[in-house]
């Protein structure tokens, strides 16, 4: 993108919660992420594909070497600063027919962070079109204080929560439509969520939460918790050595061998 570009995405940010970056990562890397959607799914067999979550990050080379790319970091950095580190990530895959969908809610409401700056990457590991459930937003929502989400098991559903309906005006949602490897970037407090995928499309996204390193994660041991640029700031937070890469015991990918 252009430096004008990325001008009018920080201001689309400022404004309405959210942004929008086509064409971040190439293909050859997205057919890697594809991969490792395929591979989690095999060892953990157990697990909804929707619920590939943060705590299976802490012994994942690729999943590691993936959010720590300098193109997603240098996107992080316009909204949360030169001193970056992971908070989590959570791959969201629907599948075909099956997919479930995720109900309106605030992402900082789940979250043990103080204070709450954080900034969320949304990365399309296959095209998020509406018909396969992308992602939906309402706009201009970020200034809402964070609501305690309520618990809803009535329709099977990702978080099995949801904000209160009453706060919700669905009719002002849009559509973030993306091709794989471009990137949505989302605030705490936007009120989003994605219907199910009823379409014989997969939609699988990659959510990645990044904070400056000023932000303390109030859960000790946190298990994806990665310095990836710049400095951490002492007493605040303890982070995880990357992990190594080791042959067939992790998914092999490009450059795994700088990964031991």
């Amino acid at each position: 993108m252009t430096e004008e570009q990325l001008k009018l995405a920080k201001e689309s940010y400022d404004r309405d919660g959210y942004a929008v970056y086509p064409n971040v990562l190439d293909a050859s890397l997205i057919q890697e992420a594809k991969e490792h959607v395929e591979w989690l799914m095999e060892k953990n067999p157990g697990l909804r594909p929707e619920n590939l979550g943060h705590t299976l990050m802490k012994d994942d080379p690729f999943w590691v070497r993936l959010i720590s790319d300098d193109r997603l970091l240098d996107i992080a950095e316009q909204y949360i600063g030169p001193d970056i580190a992971l908070f989590a990530s959570h791959y969201i895959s629907k599948p075909p027919f099956d997919g479930r969908p995720v109900l309106w809610h605030q992402d900082g409401s789940y979250w043990p962070l103080e204070p709450m700056n954080v900034v969320t990457l949304w990365l399309a590991v296959d095209d998020s079109l509406p018909e396969n459930g992308c992602l939906r937003v309402i706009p201009g929502t970020q200034t809402m204080e964070l609501q305690e989400m309520k618990a809803n098991t009535a329709t099977a559903n990702v978080l099995e929560s949801e904000v209160d309906p009453a706060l919700v005006e669905e009719e002002k949602a849009v559509d973030l439509i993306l091709r794989a490897g471009g990137v949505s970037v989302h605030h705490p407090s936007i009120i989003h969520g994605s219907e199910p995928n009823h379409s014989p499309l997969r939609r699988c996204g990659l959510t990645i939460r990044y904070i400056p390193t000023s932000t303390r994660i109030k859960v000790p041991q946190w298990p994806s918790a990665f310095l990836l640029r710049g400095n951490a700031v002492p007493g605040i937070n303890d982070y995880l050595p990357f992990p190594k890469y080791e042959e067939g015991r992790h998914m092999p990918f490009q450059g795994c061998e700088n990964w031991k």
